[in-house]
């Protein structure tokens, strides 16, 4: 194992250094601005293993011949007991008359660590994600 591929604790993050955006530091590609951050075979992998857990899409049209409309848009985020873990303001802004947006939210989720190949012994693909587990 390289030093770049060496564990780190599930949740734990680090800035972007291209974007500036927090994101998890086993990411080997920023999922805010795309860049490459380090080249990872193993990491990389992982991220391509990530599944879209969530994904809503919506457009909002603004009527010919009405006033311009201001738009702000919130993320919020709430735990098992409902509470608020966190709320962000992601962007604002102003639609003119016949401008249309398109809003677009997904939430992707990774496995722990790389995904086994086939050829991996049993004994040793046992300690990875969602092993022995029904989904």
């Amino acid at each position: 194992m390289n030093v770049a591929s060496r564990p780190v604790a599930a949740g734990k993050t680090r800035t972007c250094p291209h974007c500036k955006a927090t994101i998890l530091e086993s990411l080997s590609i920023c999922p805010g601005c795309l860049h490459h951050l380090r080249f990872d075979q193993e990491a990389a992998k992982r991220q391509v293993a990530a599944t879209s857990a969530l994904r809503v899409e919506g457009v909002i049209r603004h009527p010919p011949l009405e006033e311009p409309w201001e738009y702000f848009v919130v993320i919020a985020i709430r735990n098992d007991r409902g509470e608020e873990v966190t709320r962000q303001v992601v962007s604002v802004g102003a639609l003119q008359s016949t401008e249309k947006r398109t809003f677009a939210l997904s939430v992707e989720v990774l496995p722990a660590q790389a995904p086994v190949s086939a050829n991996t012994p049993k004994a040793a693909a046992a300690g990875s994600f969602g092993a022995g587990r029904k989904r």
